[in-house]
Formats: C-alpha cells, sequence, structure tokens
C-alpha cells in the first residue's frame, strides 16, 4: 500500500495503545486472529445540542495506515518491554494492511450512528489500527465540525485559521488541513501549507510594533518589505492614531488593518467610518481575539471584511473530540459464514452487521434521512446519495483521497453537503440532529 503524499510521513504503528497488541497475541494463541471481520468507526451522538457533524482526516488516516509498519526499532522496543512474545513479533515483522477499506468521503456531513469507517480484512490487521483510526479521525472531525458551523456563521466573509499556538505542533498541522476542507479560507500554519497545498497568509504581530521605537516605525518597516498591500496591526496602543498613521503612510491602496482587542463589533464600525473619511473605503478590516461561531454571529452585522480564528477552532469550540468508536460489528465463524455480533451494554449499544448507508432526498434535493442498511444496501429511490465510497482494495490506496488533491476534493464534498442538507443545519442554537438515521433490516 502506497501513498502519494508529498511529503515524508513518520512511521505510525506505534500511534497505538498497548492492548491492541496483546489482543493481537492472544488471537493468534486462539487461531482466531485470522477470522475475516468487519470494523466500524461511528459516532454514538453529537456533541451536546449539534445538528450534523464533517467527516474529517480520512486522508491523513490513509496516508498512515500506508506507512502503519513494524521496522527493526519498533520490534526491538516492543521486545525489550515484553509487549508481546517472539510469535507476535514474527507476525508482526511481516504486517501489512491488506483487506479494503469503505467510508463517507472526507468533508462529509455525518449523525450519530452513521457508519463513517468501515474496515473489512482479518481480525488481527483490522484490530491493529482501532487508537490509530480514532486517534485520527476524532480530532479532525471534531475541527471540521466546528470550523463548518464558524464557516455558517461568517457567511461570505473568510475566515483564517490560526490556532497553531493553541495545540501540539502535530495536530496544529492537522487542524489547519481540517479548517480548510470545511470552507477555510487559509492558515497560518506553514507546515500545512507545505503537505496540502494550502494557501498560508500572515503577516505581524504586536512584538513587531513593541520592537521598533514607534509605532509609525514599525508600520514604515512593514508596507516598505511587504508591500502596501499588506495587513497592519492598529490596536497595539491607540486605535484611531494608528489608523491615521497607517493611512497616512501607505495611502488609499492600503490593504487591511487588523483589530484583536477590545468591543470588536463597536470598534469595527467605527474604524470603517474613519477609514472611508480618510478615503480608503478599499482597506479591509480583519478582527480575530478569541472568536468562534457565536462570536462571529453576533459580528454580522459589523463592516468586517475576515475573521482569524484560533483558539476555539483547533479546540473544536467546546467538542474537542467527535466521540467516535471502533466496533467489530461482523465476523466469520467456524464455517467460514459471517454472523453479525455486537456488544450488549445498555448505555453503549451498537448494532450488529455490515452497514451500508443512503442519504434521502426529496424532490428539491434536500435530505430528509440517513437510512442505514444492515446487511445490504437500501433501496435508492432514484435520486437518493449512496454515502460510503471505497479508499482501499486488497491493501493498495485508491487514488484521489489522499495529498492536496484530497484536500481540494474534500473540501468540494463539504460545500455540495452543506447545500444539501436542511437549512436547519444553518442554526447555532442547540437542538435535535437535522436529520434522523434510520437502520434498514433483511
Amino acid at each position: 500500500m502506497s501513498t502519494s503524499a508529498g511529503w515524508d510521513h513518520p512511521r505510525t504503528s506505534l500511534y497505538t495503545d498497548h492492548y491492541e497488541l496483546t489482543m493481537l497475541q492472544a488471537s493468534l494463541h486462539s487461531g482466531a486472529a485470522h477470522r475475516r471481520s468487519v470494523f466500524e468507526a461511528f459516532a454514538r451522538r453529537l456533541p451536546d445540542g449539534r445538528r450534523y457533524g464533517i467527516v474529517g482526516g480520512t486522508g491523513r488516516l490513509l496516508e498512515g495506515i500506508a506507512d502503519f509498519r513494524f521496522g527493526e526499532a519498533e520490534l526491538d522496543f516492543l521486545d525489550r518491554t515484553g509487549v508481546v512474545n517472539q510469535d507476535t513479533l514474527d507476525y508482526l515483522a511481516n504486517y501489512r494492511f491488506s483487506g479494503d477499506i469503505w467510508g463517507y468521503p472526507e468533508g462529509e456531513a455525518y449523525f450519530p450512528n452513521s457508519p463513517i469507517l468501515i474496515v473489512e480484512s482479518t481480525f488481527a490487521e483490522a484490530c491493529m489500527l482501532e487508537t490509530y483510526v480514532l486517534s485520527v479521525l476524532n480530532h479532525d472531525s471534531a475541527i471540521a465540525s466546528a470550523a463548518s458551523r464558524m464557516i455558517t456563521a461568517a457567511g461570505n466573509r473568510p475566515c483564517i485559521e490560526m490556532g497553531s499556538r493553541r495545540t501540539h505542533e502535530e495536530s496544529a498541522a492537522a487542524a489547519a488541513r481540517a479548517a480548510v476542507i470545511a470552507g477555510f479560507h487559509s492558515t497560518s500554519n506553514l507546515e500545512a501549507g507545505m503537505r496540502y497545498g494550502i494557501k498560508t497568509v500572515g503577516t505581524a504581530a504586536h512584538s513587531f510594533t513593541l520592537l521598533h521605537d514607534t509605532e509609525r516605525d514599525a508600520f514604515e518597516a512593514q508596507l516598505a518589505s511587504l508591500g502596501v498591500g499588506t495587513s497592519l496591526l492598529v490596536d497595539t496602543y491607540d486605535v484611531e492614531a494608528a489608523v491615521r498613521a497607517a493611512v497616512e503612510l501607505a495611502g488609499p491602496k492600503l490593504g487591511g488593518v487588523r483589530l484583536d482587542s477590545g468591543d470588536l463589533v463597536a470598534q469595527a464600525s467605527w474604524v470603517r467610518q474613519l477609514l472611508d473619511q480618510l478615503g480608503n473605503e478599499h482597506t479591509r478590516i480583519m478582527v480575530t481575539s478569541d472568536l468562534d461561531e457565536f462570536a462571529i454571529a453576533a459580528l454580522q452585522s459589523a463592516p468586517v471584511d475576515s475573521y482569524g480564528v484560533g483558539t476555539s477552532l483547533v479546540t473544536g469550540s467546546g467538542a474537542p473530540t467527535a466521540s467516535m468508536v471502533y466496533k467489530l460489528v461482523s465476523r466469520t465463524d467456524d464455517d467460514g459464514n459471517f454472523v453479525p455480533v455486537a456488544k450488549a451494554a445498555k448505555n453503549k449499544t451498537s448494532m450488529g452487521g455490515r452497514k451500508y448507508a443512503l442519504r434521502k432526498l426529496n424532490e428539491r434535493g434536500i435530505a430528509t434521512q440517513e437510512i442505514v442498511g444492515i446487511g445490504h444496501r437500501p433501496d435508492d429511490d432514484g435520486n437518493d446519495r449512496p454515502l460510503l465510497q471505497q479508499f482501499v482494495k486488497n491493501g493498495e490506496l485508491l487514488p484521489g483521497w489522499t495529498g492536496p488533491e484530497g484536500v481540494v476534493r474534500a473540501r468540494q464534498r463539504h460545500a455540495d453537503t452543506m447545500a444539501e442538507l436542511p437549512p436547519v443545519v444553518n442554526r447555532l442554537q442547540r437542538g435535535e440532529p437535522a436529520i434522523p438515521t434510520l437502520y434498514e433490516e433483511n
């Protein structure tokens, strides 16, 4: 299995939990490790009050599965720490995922119990991926879901991801990718730009102004270096004085000013008036300062041109995980026949059997239901949309899902799925899922 990602992906096999390997060892001992199995990743519920979720991370996950191997260093670690026995080490030395993977395309909306990812292989191969699957999908889907709500609140005003300093360095690049998939215009994160072909932007922080003897000196240096199209940060000292100095130095072609503190609604309004009075009708106003979807919605009436979003975005805006689980739903018996299996705990129920998903659409092309067929494909009325796409076949990654191409594809899927969902998804108020998920059994 190979990946088209344009960067050196680290080996991912130890991004997993200890018990995945002990289960592998015990199942090798019992002989059940090689039973054909179907695992499913899904969320039992959406974050409290949310009406939909957005799938994020699939492309990253597929890149990582391609590198889910056990080299000399990993095997030596497992051996000297006694995690597994020699028979298990021998199996891991030749580990390579050889099964099939299906799932909702990245950028697609999901709802409670949507079969977001389906992994079909032997128990040994599929079990090993559990922790890695959930680590990637839970993080990236949480970010993509929050970003989608922010994009909805922003309307046609662009949002810029700038949360790298509020999260782990690797999750920062992943968050930038997930945000752009959900509609963000660009990111401040250069690693994400290099890996995924995402547009990067940035100008200056308050420290740049404080470095210079005067604010005017700082503006002159930035304009001389970056050109009059740059954006100047105008709230280090006195906002009005800074705006006047910026216009005096750059003239009517000044690209933008950024506001990062205070009452942003009121401040943006009078800064707009001041810019217009000074002849800078085309100078844009960007606002930052701990924005989330609710703050962005509150700024709808303000003359703001773009939003810079950081902390709330990279922490999922109050829902830092998508709460997905990865469950065995079907496996072969001693005769080689598939049988559905499921956990029976009252508060953690799941439905056994291989799933097939369809989004029911009305005559206007608006989604009305999520239909999940158990063991069969739901009937299509003619305008309904199958949701599961194949990503991996016999261990080989199918083209188009990873790298920069995958980001572009996922971004379009997000735009298309949002246009298809009922208008209730545009509400930020707490509510039930936008459409119900219904099971169809044979």
